[in-house]
């Protein structure tokens, strides 16, 4: 009599692998977003410990797709095209991001300072839209860029929604430095959530970016919140009295905001 087959048992292995190569995928594309230089085979080895045999198939694969665009004098390979046109297509379909665009411009028109509109991403924080100062000299971000949370006012804005359990669940013991003023610390954190809340608006200084002061104010249409928007503003040009009244309008501006995303049914 012929032997039945268990075709889930014979299936589980094949799967098994598959699973595990797109792990490796999206894993390979992510280690190319965190680079900022052409890669080659060896440089990928390092990063991630795959085996040479499984980053020949992958990277080929991702080429020919138009995730990695190759350099055939150097064999060192970057983020392609692809990476692109889908990342765009978050923003095109998020429904925020219209009405996000429209209050950054009015931001801008009013301080004369370059706005941000970002959205927490665990730990870190992701720019989804910025409106750059004609006069900005200090570059602080880019769509899609992300910056650790505790050393930016959009950060410290979002995690103060967070409670004291929830915070130090999600966040290390020892925090990493962008520059010297960057709060390294969970208890120094925490007395910052706690003025964020007081006042209604976060505030940094020289904490991502020296020479640049940020202040950002979450907006309330989810809870806890998500998104938030800051002003990052040259030291040399303005005053704390300045800065508090940046704070205080971005406080005003994500209040209607928020008001304005509830009333159009976005959550």
């Amino acid at each position: 009599m012929p032997q039945k087959v268990d075709n889930a048992a014979e299936s589980a292995p094949a799967e098994s692998s598959g699973v595990k190569s797109a792990r490796r995928a999206v894993d390979l594309i992510e280690t190319f977003a965190a680079n900022d230089v052409w890669l080659s085979l060896s440089d990928l080895h390092a990063r991630t410990g795959f085996p040479r045999s499984s980053l020949h198939g992958l990277l080929r694969t991702l080429l020919e797709a138009g995730w990695l665009e190759a350099d055939a004098n150097t064999a060192r390979y970057r983020l392609g095209v692809r990476a692109l046109i889908c990342g765009t297509a978050y923003l095109d379909r998020d429904a925020v991001v219209p009405f996000a665009t429209e209050a950054l411009e009015r931001i801008r028109e009013k301080t004369g300072f370059t706005a941000h509109f970002a959205r927490r991403n665990g730990t870190e924080v992701v720019y989804l839209e910025t409106r750059e100062s004609q006069r900005s000299t200090h570059l602080v971000s880019r769509v899609g860029r992300t910056l650790p949370a505790h050393a930016t006012a959009l950060g410290k804005a979002l995690l103060a929604e967070l409670t004291h359990d929830e915070i130090e669940a999600l966040m290390p013991s020892t925090l990493p430095a962008l520059t010297p003023n960057t709060i390294t610390t969970l208890e120094a954190l925490h007395a910052e959530f706690a003025a964020t809340r007081e006042r209604g608006y976060a505030a940094e200084v020289e904490e991502g970016t020296l020479g640049v002061r940020c202040v950002a104010a979450v907006i309330p249409y989810r809870i806890p919140g998500t998104d938030a928007i800051s002003c990052s503003m040259p030291i040399a040009q303005v005053t704390d009295d300045d800065a508090r009244r940046v704070g205080e309008l971005l406080a005003e501006t994500t209040a209607e905001l928020g008001q304005q995303l509830r009333r159009a049914g976005i959550r």
